[in-house]
């Protein structure tokens, strides 16, 4: 099985911190994965993704013109990434941000009131992990405790305090869906 997945959104919604969360988790389990961030000049509010895949064979090529899936935390990522998918695939829209419907019939929508998730659970910036979680509940391609088992090793020292509400955001997520 292999999987390409673009994460998209605008600089400091963390969607390169999800992208290295699901490439480590990848590799806990012995698969092959890529990731490879893209961002524009300015580090909070530029536009920011990442694409990552994982594999059970060699992966060829870091790079991916059509996703099996895109994850995108706002407007201007949908408008990008979203066309791009690959018939089947999937959409995995951040439903708190993004209110421009899809027009597309031949890919599976998944609409996911991240940030208002996060706020409930009372950190906004804990919205990429719910997004990450219903991913992870969507497509089969390695294990919400792997994912989990793998915060302590992707998360800066300083954030292992954060640890216990993002694990409770990948759940909402992952039960979401």
């Amino acid at each position: 099985m292999k999987q390409e997945i673009i994460m998209a959104g605008f600089g400091g919604q963390g969607v390169m911190s999800i992208g290295r969360l699901l490439a480590y988790a990848g590799m806990k389990e012995d698969k092959e994965v890529s990731w490879m961030p893209s961002y524009g000049p300015e580090m909070r509010g530029g536009t920011a993704n990442c694409t990552v895949i994982v594999s059970d064979e060699k992966i060829p090529a870091p790079v991916s013109s059509h996703p099996d899936t895109a994850i995108v935390m706002n407007l201007p990522s949908q408008d990008k990434f979203g066309p791009k998918v690959k018939e089947n695939g999937h959409l995995l829209v951040n439903s708190s941000l993004i209110e421009k419907e899809v027009d597309r019939d031949d890919i599976n929508i998944i609409n996911v009131p991240a940030n208002e998730i996060a706020d409930e659970l009372g950190n906004t910036r804990v919205a990429n992990m719910v997004m990450l979680g219903a991913y992870i509940a969507a497509v089969d391609i390695v294990s919400l405790d792997t994912v989990k088992d793998s915060l302590k090793n992707v998360l800066p020292e300083r954030r292992h305090n954060l640890i216990p509400m993002n694990e409770e955001a990948l759940d909402r997520g992952y039960n979401l869906v």
